[in-house]
């Protein structure tokens, strides 16, 4: 890649760092004080609800910034996709670990809801859990297991942002793209 791609990168690389970090210190830090201060389950509930209703404008802007920086990057690297060799793989299991933390942080932010409003003492919230019933503990088993899948999933993000980075350089391009070549013509023979 001759041509610099800062905005793009930063854009995808602060993104995913938010998306991480938050959802780390949330499962860790927010999920922590809400035990340790919450005198009952529906306190603690009610705090962590707070904070992780703060955290969602925050990190669905840092996940937009990291998927439109993601996409900038695809575009500005297209050749080395489809030229050097080990880069399409890494890029298809990228999105796939992308695609699943996603889904964790939706799955996540329903049962969050779900937990918050069974919890609420606003009493428009009750009615709606009345005519909405859930299983309370049910919810709060499969939230605390989509929060830690979050940073669990992102976290392999870094890692995979970590070979990107190694595949970028020139040692690993020529070497690459040669064997890229060599596999294609080998396959027409």
């Amino acid at each position: 890649m001759s041509e610099r791609a800062t905005a793009i990168r930063s854009l995808h690389d602060l993104g995913l760092a938010a998306w991480f970090g938050g959802s780390l210190m949330g499962a860790i830090g927010l999920n922590g004080a809400a035990q340790d201060e919450g005198s009952t389950e529906a306190t603690r509930d009610r705090i962590a609800s707070s904070g992780w209703g703060k955290w969602a404008p925050v990190n669905a802007a840092a996940i937009g910034a990291h998927l439109f920086g993601g996409g900038g990057l695809l575009a500005v690297n297209a050749h080395r996709v489809a030229t050097q060799q080990g880069v399409a793989a890494s890029t298809t299991a990228k999105t796939v670990v992308t695609a699943a933390a996603l889904a964790a942080t939706a799955w996540a932010r329903v049962l969050g809801k779900k937990v918050e409003l069974a919890s609420s003492t606003d009493p428009d919230d009750a009615e709606k859990a009345h005519k909405h019933p859930v299983d309370v503990d049910k919810a709060r088993r499969q939230l605390a297991a989509a929060q830690w899948a979050v940073p669990a999933l992102t976290g392999c993000l870094v890692v995979l942002n970590a070979l990107h980075g190694e595949q970028q350089r020139p040692s690993e391009q020529v070497p690459g793209m040669w064997e890229r070549a060599r596999s294609v013509a080998h396959l027409r023979d």
